[in-house]
């Protein structure tokens, strides 16, 4: 299932077959979560007599999804997360497929947080449009992590400002957010990317919240990213990395 896909200034190969999906699914009462909020509730519905559950003798499972996309799974937000005006995910991608460069990076203590900043990545490729940030050490429990109140690593402003210079549309990284957990509001980081007080960048988008396995090694990669249909700031997500022949 190999296909070739042309880029601005390059064709590139891949193969469909071989997908690395780095995305956490939103789970009944489990899963990874953060904000302060509760788990995701996923119940089937009782409504004039029907019950949405074959065990309990319904003809067919139909369940209410209760959750938060920008605390329960992999979600991709754009500038509508940080504006008065509407703006919605749904709109921000003009396309699915981009080179994308993995980059593992361990945040460095600064004033008793821990950063990632410019002195902890590496360069940047020509022709790159995405950059996923895989934080380390990367333990799978982060897939079931509940980061409310834990104070995790945050993106330098300084960082996010010269992934915007550098021409990068999307950003990716395994943290509940770009920005420190409780900053009263700055929200920097997400503020330079989008350009916030400068042309708006309505095509940006930042996705959180992913798991990249230790077995994807760092490099060049063509990114699927898949964007679930919900005119919403933010919508779960489901990134895929296939690597690049």
């Amino acid at each position: 299932m190999k296909t070739t896909i042309q880029l601005e200034k390059e064709q590139v190969s891949i193969d469909l077959s071989k997908p690395h999906d780095i995305s956490l699914a939103v789970q009944n009462n489990a899963g990874v979560g953060a904000w302060y909020i509760d788990q995701p509730v996923i119940k089937h519905v009782e409504v004039d007599g029907y019950v949405g559950n074959v065990k309990l003798g319904g003809s067919t499972n139909f369940n209410d999804v209760n959750f938060n996309p920008h605390s329960h799974g992999t979600h991709t937000e754009c500038i509508g997360h940080i504006t008065e005006e509407f703006h919605s995910v749904n709109n921000a991608l003009d396309g699915t497929f981009f080179k994308a460069q993995l980059i593992s990076v361990r945040p460095q203590e600064t004033d008793g947080d821990l950063v990632i900043n410019e002195s902890v990545t590496t360069p940047l490729a020509a022709g790159i449009k995405a950059v996923i940030l895989r934080t380390m050490p990367n333990p799978e429990s982060n897939k079931s992590k509940n980061y409310s109140n834990s104070n995790p690593p945050y993106v330098d402003a300084g960082l996010m400002l010269r992934f915007r210079e550098s021409g990068i549309q999307h950003i990716l990284i395994d943290l509940p957010s770009v920005d420190k957990e409780k900053d009263n509001g700055a929200l920097l980081a997400h503020k330079e990317f989008w350009n916030f007080n400068g042309e708006q960048r309505l095509d940006a988008t930042i996705t959180e919240l992913i798991y990249v396995p230790d077995v994807i090694k760092d490099g060049f990669y063509m990114l699927d990213l898949q964007v679930a249909p919900i005119e919403n700031d933010a919508a779960p997500s489901r990134p895929i990395l296939y690597e690049i022949l």
